[in-house]
């Protein structure tokens, strides 16, 4: 190994070693060419050397908590999605959770969501959408969704809406954002809360009136996830945005072990007062820095996993490119066995992008869901089903089915259907179009069997 001359020059060096490392080992997996009945993930990883050597760059700074990369990434994408505020944190789970949290502070006077209020959500999709609310003591309200959009029946909304009513939290479905224009009138008309869990359409274009915005900031806080499968990457990692400057502080008291301070990590004195305040009940001039203005958490993402995202996001606009192309040239494919699927359709107003290929068998095609996803997985391509389907038929549910910790509003019809009858398939950017055209031939050949 060469002496180096400055901790400078020894970076680039082991950074270009990290960059011959991905071209002799990683490279060639990725370009491997594709031949029928090779594994087909839902979902992948799409990389290169860079985000390799920023994380090698992150690794020999050896800062290992939020940092520089944290920092840049959280202004870069700020910028990116149109909000004025953007924190970054471990996974989309605990951005559900800040998201949810932020709102129950007493800064927030009459629309603080307190124990016993109620939060309107859906009962088809992920369980961390709903977890926060159910175990802080707030009651989720499950409505129906529809069918083929797989998002909330915005005409049962009226019909949830109680005294009781504080927020509205819901997810985007795999891209396909719901009816934006019809909540965010609903939650204006009531006062309400409108948290935009946007973990699987990071990139969806929406249209209301003219303006077009990024899905999860027409809400007064969107979330986003990181993890793997995802738009993009950082392995673990989340995100809550919001252009509501006492929501942003909020967050970051939250995420931040709940503390009063606002100075960044690694900072002392950021406000020049850390030393002349008053609060709750302590002494005057107690150290700023330990005082709790909230029961609040560490969820701060690493600067290790900051340093792969501030890559990605650079890749970002391709990787959603990607993903619309490959789910037209799929429903495409698709449309000759309509009779006995019923294929998916984004929502009004909107420019999806796309998490993955949602399928449905249709009821009077006689079709078994599972018979056909087990075809599917034994030719290698793999499914994944809506998630949780109906949350309140699972286990967690036992303890509290029955009881006064949730409520359903009306029926959940096109819920127990898709429990039922819907999977779905990947589309993400890795795909070439030979895995798109091998996918839909399996497809065809699983509901024609």
């Amino acid at each position: 190994m060469s002496n180096w001359n400055n901790e400078s020059e020894a970076r680039e060096q082991i950074k270009a070693l990290v960059a011959e490392y991905y071209k002799d080992f990683k490279k060639p997996e990725q370009d491997k060419e594709f031949a029928p009945g090779d594994r087909i993930s839902y979902a992948s990883r799409v990389y290169d050397e860079k985000e390799m050597m920023a994380l090698t760059d992150a690794t020999l700074d050896f800062w290992l908590t939020t940092g520089r990369f944290s920092d840049q990434f959280e202004k870069e994408f700020a910028n990116w999605i149109g909000a004025k505020y953007a924190h970054l944190v471990n996974s989309g789970s605990s951005a559900n959770l800040i998201a949810f949290m932020a709102l129950t502070a007493p800064e927030l006077g009459d629309r603080q969501i307190k124990k016993g209020d109620e939060v309107i959500t859906v009962a088809c999709g992920f369980p961390t959408t709903v977890t926060p609310a159910i175990q802080y003591g707030a009651v989720p309200v499950f409505v129906d969704v529809t069918v083929p959009q797989y998002n909330i029946d915005v005409a049962q909304l009226e019909a949830a809406l109680s005294p009781k009513t504080k927020a509205v939290m819901i997810a985007h479905t795999l891209g396909n954002p719901f009816d934006l224009k019809h909540v965010r009138e609903f939650c204006n008309k009531h006062n309400l809360w409108l948290v935009e869990d946007n973990c699987d359409a990071l990139g969806t274009k929406y249209t209301i009136d003219g303006e077009t915005r990024f899905s999860g900031t027409w809400g007064d806080i969107g979330t986003s996830s990181f993890y793997p499968p995802h738009h993009m990457t950082m392995g673990e990692g989340g995100c809550v945005y919001t252009n509501n400057p006492e929501l942003h502080r909020l967050i970051l008291s939250f995420r931040d072990w709940g503390r009063d301070c606002i100075c960044p990590s690694g900072q002392d004195n950021f406000c020049k007062h850390r030393f002349d305040g008053q609060y709750g009940e302590l002494p005057v001039g107690y150290d700023h820095k330990y005082v709790y203005s909230h029961f609040g958490y560490n969820l701060k993402v690493t600067d290790m996993q900051a340093a792969v995202g501030c890559e990605q996001l650079k890749k970002f606009p391709s990787f959603i490119e990607r993903r619309r192309h490959n789910w037209d040239r799929l429903r495409k494919n698709l449309e000759e066995v309509s009779d006995k699927i019923i294929l998916p359709e984004p929502a009004e107003n909107s420019e999806p992008s796309w998490f993955g290929f949602l399928i449905s068998v249709r009821e009077e095609s006689g079709l078994d869901r599972n018979k056909v996803t087990k075809y599917i997985e034994e030719h290698n391509v793999q499914t994944r089903l809506l998630f949780s389907g109906n949350l309140i038929k699972h286990p967690c549910f036992d303890q509290i089915r029955g009881t006064d910790a949730y409520r359903v509003a009306g029926e959940l019809k096109n819920t127990d259907f898709i429990m039922s009858h819907t999977f779905w398939v990947g589309v993400y950017p890795g795909m070439t179009d030979e895995k798109i055209d091998y996918m839909a031939q399996v497809i065809k050949e699983a509901v024609n069997q």
